[in-house]
């Protein structure tokens, strides 16, 4: 969360103030993803190497997405995020926003699909009475 408010002190400095604004959001969004999964963390109900793989994968995926989103931002680059209004840059930096992109999307959908199965399965426990 602190990477996010830190990049927004500095979006009209930027290449693309535009994507600026997003790195912004991404890391405010992604701090609060973090946050609000370590309130819930001690409910999951999954096995130790899942949980620890879950907690890598989101690691992974909320710096890789600030990092994404501000290097497009910092360069003008990004045409994975036109919306944003990012256009083609050189093909080193196209590939690792590319790259980086593809990968927190992955992370992401993996990290919390697990978060919600144990959450899930937390929630048929106590349904069913066996936890408090």
């Amino acid at each position: 969360m602190l990477s996010g408010l830190i990049t927004g002190l500095f979006v009209q400095h930027m290449a693309n103030p535009r994507m600026g604004l997003s790195a912004h959001l991404e890391g405010v969004m992604n701090g609060m993803l973090l946050m609000i999964t370590g309130l819930i963390w001690k409910r999951l109900m999954l096995s130790a190497k899942i949980l620890k793989f879950t907690f890598l994968l989101l690691i992974y995926g909320s710096i890789a997405n600030v990092l994404a989103v501000s290097i497009a931002a910092l360069t003008g680059s990004g045409k994975m995020m036109p919306l944003s209004g990012g256009v083609e840059g050189n093909r080193a930096v196209e590939g690792l926003i590319s790259f980086l992109l593809i990968s927190l999307t992955l992370s992401m959908l993996t990290g919390v699909m697990m978060v919600v199965l144990g959450f899930y399965r937390y929630m048929k426990k106590v349904h069913r009475g066996e936890v408090p």
